[in-house]
This record gives structure tokens, C-alpha cells and sequence, in this order.
């Protein structure tokens, strides 16, 4: 009997320790893809299932590079494209859910992640919340958003970028706590976690929660009610849809990306 509980305790160990490994490159070990059942989205090698958003081809620019899907300025200046350029991944739609994605921005730079992105409207921000991507250091220095500003509110130093817009945000409408925020200089990769259920939503960074509310709550209404969305009745309102990013005309980079239905 002693023999045969070591071997049990053994192959439990062993077993620990594989799902223990995190992916590199786009790839996940299939022992791991099995056990937490993470979904790819993007594979390294091609923009399969990723399309613009009402439309039934990848806008210019979006392209893989180095494994990489990434939003090429230059590329998308070339072309006489009349469509939006922010992107989805359309091959499914997703409710409940934990997205991981590693990115990275350059000077200036500006982007977002989307969830419950629902099509048929005139852009994604005016219905699907966003996980706000962002240069916070240099973006004010190098745009002028006084007008912007202004126009939410922010009488007070319209010239800055706010909390509600720096990264990890959910944009205009819940901050990220600065003080447990790490975010890496421009170049550099760093890491998103999205957790959505019902009960609660939470925006990591770098593997520190930053950002954590209820969706659809009194307090979740009165802010949508009070701000940037108070004219958008359908912002954040559905419960499943596509996941997506943002072209703010701005060289950005993602990789890693994959997705676990909670």
C-alpha cells in the first residue's frame, strides 16, 4: 500500500508542476491548453479569425511581424481604405471569460482592449467597454487633449491626461489604482489579465489587480449615466460578444493572446 501512495503522490507532483508552466511565444503546451483550457486566439503565424469590426476582411496595416500581430502605421497610410480600422476577433463570441494578452506601445502611443463588442454600430467604443492602452508618461506631451477635455467636463487642467484615460483604466469609468500599478516604459511588453463574471470584473497589470468593480450595479449605472457614455444607452450593456483592439492610429503590439470561458 506504502508503495503504491508514493507513486500516486509522485505522478501528483509531476502533474503540478506542468501546469505550473506559462507559454512563451503563442503557444500553449497542450497538458496546459487541456487542464486550464485557455483558447488561442492569435497563433504567431497568421491573422486567422481576426477581422475589422463590421467589416469581413483585416483592415490595412494590421499584419504579423516577429510573431506578432501588430498595427502598421505606414502600411495602412498606403492604402485608400475607407473603413474603421479597429479589429475583432469574430471567429466567436465570449461572455464570461479571463483574457491574457502581452503588448507593448511606442512614444505617444495609444490603443485598447475590447470585450462584449457587438457589431452594427458606428464604432466599438460606443458599446463594448475597454481596457485602456496608453504611453502615460508622454501621450499628453505630444497631444493636444484640452479640447477633449473640456468637452467631458475637466475644466482643471484640460491639458492632462486623467486617470479615467491612463492605462489598465476602464475607460471613463473606473480608474486603475495607481498605487498598485506597474506599468513598463515604452518598448517594453507588459501584461493584461481580464476577468469578467457577473459578480465581479478585474483589470490586471503586469500581475497586479489594479482595476475591480461590479458590472451593472447601481454604482456602475450612475457612473455610465454620468459621464462619456451618458449618451451611448447601449454602452456596456451586453452580456457576450466579440473580443477586439483599438487602431488609434499608432503603431501597437500584441502577442500571447488567449482566452479562458469561466
Amino acid at each position: 500500500m506504502k508503495h503504491y501512495s508514493i507513486i500516486a503522490l509522485l505522478i501528483l507532483m509531476t502533474s503540478a508542476c506542468k501546469t505550473d508552466k506559462k507559454p512563451e511565444n503563442n503557444t500553449i503546451e497542450p497538458e496546459i491548453e487541456q487542464a486550464e483550457e485557455w483558447i488561442v486566439l492569435f497563433d504567431g503565424k497568421t491573422t486567422e479569425g481576426w477581422r475589422a469590426y463590421n467589416g469581413d476582411d483585416l483592415p490595412p496595416g494590421w499584419v504579423v511581424k516577429n510573431e506578432e500581430l501588430t498595427f502598421d502605421t505606414q502600411l495602412g497610410l498606403e492604402q485608400d481604405y475607407k473603413g474603421g480600422k479597429d479589429i475583432i476577433y469574430g471567429a466567436e463570441e465570449f461572455d464570461n471569460f479571463e483574457l491574457y494578452v502581452e503588448w507593448k506601445l511606442p512614444k505617444g502611443g495609444n490603443s485598447g482592449i475590447f470585450y462584449h463588442i457587438k457589431e452594427g454600430y458606428n464604432g466599438i467604443p460606443e458599446v463594448a467597454p475597454e481596457y485602456q492602452l496608453i504611453d502615460d508618461e508622454n501621450y499628453a506631451g505630444m497631444h493636444d487633449l484640452t479640447a477633449y477635455n473640456i468637452s467631458l467636463g475637466y475644466t482643471e487642467k484640460p491639458e492632462e491626461l486623467k486617470p479615467l484615460q491612463q492605462t489598465a483604466s476602464d475607460y471613463a469609468m473606473h480608474p486603475a489604482d495607481a498605487s498598485a500599478k506597474t506599468l513598463n516604459p515604452v518598448g517594453e511588453w507588459n501584461s493584461t489579465t481580464i476577468v469578467f463574471t457577473p459578480e465581479k470584473v478585474e483589470h490586471w497589470l503586469n500581475g497586479k489587480m489594479v482595476v475591480s468593480f461590479v458590472p451593472w450595479d447601481e454604482a456602475w449605472e450612475e457612473k455610465k449615466n454620468s459621464d462619456k457614455w451618458k449618451n451611448s444607452k447601449d454602452y456596456g450593456t451586453f452580456k457576450k460578444g466579440y473580443i477586439g483592439f483599438q487602431d488609434h492610429s499608432s503603431p501597437i503590439w500584441f502577442r500571447n493572446i488567449k482566452i479562458k470561458k469561466l
